[in-house]
């Protein structure tokens, strides 16, 4: 990593499942300053897909093959299934590489300490993928608390609801603690996430999480409530069992409401192929979707005012880890807010299995 220069940075990317294709790649590829180099993918028709979305990118079967170039790399992403990301973390911050790690970065927060002493003692870049701080509503709820529109909040209630009655299969819907599959390692990371990161430290948790579909073994329908330091209430509801979805956010404070309905557009538009720079406007919603704000009757019924909704902006988290390897500064996302979020989640799985509030 020596003598970092204007030219572009070459990323090593690890998975090319959905993380991988849908997310990282894309915005690599469109970041002013990185480009991606290698891709690992054992899977022949990932890397047939490799080849024609990133024609410039080359493909290798194993991370041993890509780790072994280190001295040709800059930049090494983990986008592989939960269970690897503490392991190939260890291996690239080893080879002397600066990374980035899809979200769990580990099943512990003491695993995610241990990483970042191992980042510290190299003098390397370890940042986590929490692309949910760069959603649309979560950047309209943040300037919200920001200038004071709702007044002291008092209580935050966030929401990642679908509807999938059936099972779809894969790690993610595993038993088996080893792949940190469910809903509370999965979307809990990011609720969890942007709690912490709008209200600051939490003190107590308590969870419930449950098994509802048929034939399923991981938790798919979960709710915690948090009681932050400085007095405000999280509740938090992550569920594939939801047939009829609540408001994504609802943020109730001494001087006014905000309610807002529907997904930040996104991701929904990573996935139809199209691309931050394409000529579109990015993270862009329309008008019918933006939440209100202030007091009484439900938003629903026409209460409240409409607020813009702040444009989406996951370009802005590959854009910042360019600045923070030039300059050497903070990530956009630090491995200790990751063991911070880890801690809750972990309390959370406790407060779940023994029935009981959890005190931190």
């Amino acid at each position: 990593m020596d003598g970092i220069s204007d030219t572009p940075l070459r990323v090593g990317l690890i998975g090319y499942g959905v993380a991988g294709s849908f997310f990282h790649a894309p915005l690599i590829a469109a970041t002013e300053g990185l480009t991606l180099d290698t891709v690992v993918t054992a899977n022949p028709e990932r890397q047939r897909q490799v080849a024609s979305e990133h024609p410039g990118a080359r493909t290798v079967a194993d991370p041993g093959e890509l780790l072994a170039r280190a001295d040709d790399l800059d930049l090494i992403v983990v986008a592989s299934p939960n269970r690897t990301h503490v392991p190939l973390a260890r291996r690239a911050l080893e080879a002397g590489l600066p990374v980035v790690v899809d979200k769990p970065l580990a099943a512990t927060a003491a695993e995610a300490e241990e990483l970042d002493a191992l980042a510290d003692r190299h003098g390397l870049l370890l940042s986590v993928f929490q692309n949910r701080r760069w959603d649309n509503d979560f950047r309209t709820v943040r300037s919200l608390i920001g200038d004071g529109s709702l007044g002291r909040v008092l209580r935050f209630e966030s929401r990642f609801e679908r509807w999938r009655p059936h099972l779809k299969g894969g790690w993610r819907e595993s038993g088996d603690p080893a792949e940190l599959g469910g809903l509370l390692y999965d979307l809990g990371s990011h609720l969890v996430d942007q709690a912490l990161t709008l209200f600051g430290p939490v003190v107590s948790v308590y969870a419930e999480a449950d098994v509802r579909r048929p034939g399923a073994e991981a938790d798919d329908d979960t709710f915690i409530a948090l009681r932050h330091a400085g007095g405000v209430r999280s509740h938090l509801w992550m569920s594939a069992t939801t047939a009829q979805l609540g408001p994504r956010f609802r943020v109730l404070g001494s001087d006014g409401g905000y309610v807002k309905y529907g997904l930040d557009p996104q991701e929904a538009a990573l996935r139809e192929g199209l691309r931050p720079g394409d000529g579109t406007p990015w993270g862009v919603e329309p008008r019918s979707l933006w939440g209100r704000l202030g007091e009484g009757e439900s938003p629903l019924t026409g209460g409240g005012d409409p607020v813009p909704t702040l444009p989406g902006d996951y370009p802005a988290y590959y854009a910042a880890i360019v600045e923070a390897l030039r300059t050497g500064g903070r990530p956009p996302v630090t491995a200790a807010e990751a063991a911070a979020t880890l801690r809750v989640l972990e309390a959370a799985k406790s407060s779940a299995t023994e029935g009981r509030t959890v005190t931190l």
